[in-house]
């Protein structure tokens, strides 16, 4: 690498980490706007510095296969932790298509939430505690993606999550948010768990962390050998790679670990925009892909990701249907739009030659690529209508079309990328994923994203037209519906608009040609005449004819018979109620703590630590105190006492001498 692209890769980890420090320690405390023009600046610059890190590896690295066959090389690594001969970990700047592409993604959007920030927090007595967070969580981000091992995945990862924790909570004095960021803290530890168990396992196991060693196919013939324990005997390369996904199941918030996601709203709208598009939720989907090598290598794996996949896509996708809060439609969107990555990566190495392997793999990444634009856009675009109407919920809005007609026109192109439509970007990533599942074969996959598609796109339609379709809700308009659109939160909306309509057909070719595993062996030729041949026709127009007649009946039962968005109290029909509590989900997980957990596990440890461990240590302290209060009335004044009871002493002394020689 040359001087100028290790210069830029050392800047994207050291001017966030120094936003947060300077805005943190100095600026926060003194002024907001301040803190928040130096963060926005220096995040700015973090993706300039991202855009020159992918110029020079794309000449460096991308153009020259005979160089570099993995298109995969390190910018810089220092020393960390030695754990012994031959194991070590270290920290380090890796580059292959996946992380210099989350590199840009995360650094631009970040910018643009800094921005959008500016104007979105005016007011707020905390603005000046904001920016330092964002910037921080920024960090994390980036310092995770580019990673070179497992062990600086393992600690960036954590601190995404206390990032994350601290966002999620910033309005500590809400108790909603409050429970939020406990609810989010303590579901994604628990899962990160067994993140670290398999990670040591496998480090431990096939002799190093480093991505470059994991990855290499000799480490998955190390790791795929029986270990019997007694009377059970299991596949140690199965079961490390299951440990491992359990960290990216509960931080992608895969069914049933999905729980914290919906209740992170409760942070600021530009955090879930920075949360819920290319940063956090993904960190699962991109630690996949990362070992997706490894994960290939471990069939049984692979079908866990996908069954996951398509549960949690189907199942956020029916849900969203019939939630109310403005931003939770957008959180079950993203739950469900997670599905189906996780689906398509589970979809990899289905059948020999690598071709539908290396297919699924690209549309997943293709999928995290497009849906971080539309998505953000989507959250920024919602703040804007809830400054608007001064709340969260649906049915407050409605005829907004006229008074915010630039979010209009930006909501209306993410709406129609998020569904599926050509030529937006997210029809051509939703399109590659349905392409790999139908040729590996996989066809209840292939079912279970057609009708997450047809979903998508009904109750998004149902999203857009209760907002700024139909007439104004009366008693929202007496807390300023009619609110004019500020150029600090607009102007994102609108520059992220362009990649929403443009970047799917814009970045197609390149990412069947170049967002590979590396380990894959398929060349882009060989995949792209695998992608465009014939038998695939058919699944385009069909998928698009469903899609439109679910944009259809949206704008059927929300727009021209002007259904509410929901039920009327005690109308609604069985079905309707448990789709709209989520399938009991959260009220059963309260039950296993109130009830299970606090009866079999909360209440006999308490009785445990009172009358076993606190009891014995009074019990103790007690004898000790009782021959305290008996010795210390030979403590009486009386000189006569003391020679006794020293010559008592003398002589058991001289007896003890005595019986021991």
């Amino acid at each position: 690498m040359d001087s100028m692209t290790t210069l830029a890769s050392y800047g994207v980890l050291i001017l966030p980490l120094l936003s947060f420090l300077l805005t943190g320690l100095w600026l926060g405390r003194k002024n907001w706007i301040a803190s928040a023009c130096t963060a926005t600046f220096l995040m700015g610059l973090t993706f300039v510095l991202a855009v020159i890190l992918a110029l020079g590896y794309r000449t460096q690295i991308l153009l020259h296969p005979e160089l570099y066959p993995s298109a995969t090389s390190v910018a810089w690594e220092h020393s960390w932790m030695t754990f012994g001969p031959g194991l070590a970990a270290h920290i380090g700047f890796y580059l292959d298509p996946i992380s210099v592409m989350m590199v840009v993604v995360i650094s631009f959007i970040s910018f643009l939430v800094h921005f959008y920030s500016i104007g979105y927090m005016k007011g707020d007595k905390s603005a000046g505690r904001f920016f330092p967070l964002l910037s921080f969580f920024s960090f994390s981000m980036l310092g995770l993606v580019v990673s070179t091992n497992l062990i600086q995945t393992f600690f960036f990862w954590e601190l995404v999550g206390a990032a994350s924790y601290l966002l999620i909570g910033f309005w500590y004095t809400k108790p909603s948010a409050v429970a939020a960021s406990k609810k989010a803290f303590i579901v994604t530890r628990f899962a990160d768990a067994f993140f670290l168990m398999g990670m040591l396992v496998v480090g431990t196991q096939s002799g190093g962390f480093d991505f470059l060693h994991v990855n290499d196919p000799a480490a998955a013939v190390i790791l795929n050998r029986s270990v019997g324990t007694g009377m059970f005997a299991f596949n140690l390369l199965s079961v490390s790679t299951v440990l491992i996904y359990l960290g990216a199941w509960g931080k992608s918030a895969m069914f049933p670990l999905h729980v914290w996601l919906p209740d992170a709203m409760e942070g600021p709208t530009p955090v879930s925009s920075l949360i819920h598009s290319a940063t956090m939720v993904v960190a699962g989907i991109y630690l996949t892909a990362r070992l997706f090598p490894l994960f290939a290598a471990a069939e049984g794996t692979l079908r866990v990701v996908e069954f996951t996949g398509a549960f949690t896509a189907l199942f956020a996708a029916l849900i969203a249907c019939t939630q109310t809060d403005l931003k939770r439609i957008l959180a079950f969107s993203t739950l469900s739009q997670l599905g189906l990555m996780m689906l398509s990566l589970g979809l990899g190495g289905s059948s020999e030659g690598g071709a539908v392997q290396t297919l699924a793999y690209t549309a997943s990444m293709f999928h995290v690529f497009t849906h971080a634009f539309f998505k953000s856009l989507l959250f920024l675009s919602a703040g804007i209508v809830i400054h608007a109407i001064h709340s969260n919920d649906i049915r407050d809005a409605g005829g907004m079309r006229k008074s915010l007609s630039w979010t209009y026109a930006a909501t209306l192109i993410a709406c129609l990328a998020i569904a599926g439509i050509w030529p937006f970007s997210g029809f051509f990533s939703k399109e590659e994923i349905l392409q790999s599942a139908l040729k590996g074969g996989h066809y209840i996959a292939l079912a279970a994203g057609l009708l997450t598609s047809v979903l998508t796109a009904f109750y998004m339609s149902r999203y857009f037209i209760l907002i700024f379709h139909g007439t104004k809700r009366s008693h929202a308009s007496e807390h300023g519906h009619d609110a004019h659109e500020g150029i600090l939160m607009v102007l994102p909306v609108l520059i992220l608009a362009v990649p929403s309509a443009l970047i799917g057909w814009l970045g197609k070719d390149f990412f069947l040609a170049h967002i590979l595993p590396y380990t894959a062996g398929a060349s882009a030729a060989g995949i792209s005449e695998s992608h465009e041949s014939g038998s695939f026709s058919w699944l385009v127009p069909v998928t698009s004819i469903l899609i439109m007649s679910a944009i259809g009946a949206g704008w059927y039962f929300y727009g021209r018979k002007k259904w509410s968005a929901g039920f009327s109290e005690g109308q609604e029909p069985g079905w309707y109620r448990v789709l709209r509590n989520k399938f009991y989900v959260d009220e059963f997980y309260g039950f296993l703590v109130r009830k299970v957990a606090a009866r079999f596990v909360a209440t006999p440890a308490n009785w445990t630590e009172r009358k076993i461990i606190n009891g014995a240590f009074d019990e103790t302290s007690g004898v000790f105190r009782r021959l305290a209060i008996r010795l210390c009335k030979f403590q009486n004044g009386q000189v006569q006492v003391y020679l006794s009871v020293a010559l008592l002493g003398l002589y058991a002394l001289y007896w003890i001498g005595r019986m021991v020689h």
